[in-house]
């Protein structure tokens, strides 16, 4: 899992708490609260033992609301030291050093995932990408219009060469 609970918490507050009053956030904090302790009620009671098949698993929803509700309370309390009328993320020093660090890990995965593919795309052909397209050079046909096309090959190395 590449998001921990806190890390869809921060995103989701973040963006929810643009342009809230300190009045609206204190709301938010006091309603995440409420999440709080239900999910904790209904993780230690018995009816939740078998539920419904698409229904969330109910430690997941409690970890969810708790980074949630961390979020609120941090938020309110920089909206507080700052004496700012409303909440602006992008005056959230350690919201913005989080979102950074966030679009970091996030821009790191995306790179492995493509490097991964890659490289699993080469070993399937046996064949670099280069290798490949010189291959459909090779076998490219200048049709009447000046249209290109290849006959269906399946790209593979050529005997005797490299």
């Amino acid at each position: 899992m590449i998001w921990a609970s806190e890390d869809v918490a921060r995103d989701q507050v973040r963006r929810q708490a643009a342009g809230m009053t300190a009045q609206q956030i204190a709301r938010a904090v006091d309603e995440a609260l409420v999440r709080v302790r239900e999910t904790q009620d209904a993780l230690h009671s018995p009816s939740q033992v078998r539920r419904a098949e698409f229904a969330p698993d109910p430690q997941e929803l409690a970890e969810r609301w708790g980074a949630r509700l961390a979020e609120w309370q941090r938020v309110a309390a920089h909206l507080a030291a700052t004496g700012a009328d409303t909440y602006d993320g992008d005056h959230d020093r350690e919201g913005s050093a989080w979102e950074r660090e966030r679009e970091g890990r996030r821009a790191e995965v995306l790179r492995s995932h493509a490097a991964c593919a890659a490289r699993r795309r080469e070993e399937r052909a046996g064949l670099t990408s280069h290798e490949v397209l010189a291959q459909l050079t090779e076998r490219v046909s200048l049709g009447e219009g000046g249209t290109l096309s290849v006959a269906p090959f399946v790209p593979g190395h050529v005997p005797g060469g490299e």
